[in-house]
């Protein structure tokens, strides 16, 4: 009985191991991307919403599922998202393949929505 409860518990945490490792994988594709001008689109976000990673662009919208390591299947334009990373493991980029297209893109920082989204709120009037 001892064994079976250890077992248990052994499975619940490796279970809540995996998940935990998701989670952060996936936290890390979430952000702005943006492509050389010219491109069919400037950017894309990477979004989670109610727990569905999401690719959003000027194009439309589409869920990304899983195939590989940093590989996602972009579902609605039957395409592929990359994700690159730097040597210690960090999201740089992103190349897409899809409807006859390669897009290559950067990541922007996480910092410049920060800054952008506290420039519009200084810049904006005062309503007394």
């Amino acid at each position: 009985m001892k064994k079976m409860l250890l077992f248990a518990f052994m499975l619940v945490g490796f279970i809540s191991a995996t998940n935990a490792q998701t989670d952060t994988t996936v936290n890390q594709l979430i952000g702005k991307y943006k492509f050389a001008e010219g491109s069919p689109v400037s950017e894309v976000t990477v979004v989670l919403e109610n727990g569905v990673l999401m690719m959003n662009s000027q194009a439309g919208s589409s869920t990304l599922e899983k195939s590989a390591e940093d590989v996602y299947v972009i579902t609605q334009f039957q395409g592929t998202a990359k994700f690159t990373r730097d040597g210690n493991k960090k999201v740089t980029g992103v190349t897409i393949l899809a409807m006859g297209y390669e897009l290559v893109g950067t990541k922007e920082p996480s910092s410049t929505y920060f800054l952008s989204a506290k420039k519009v709120v200084l810049s904006a009037p005062v309503v007394k």
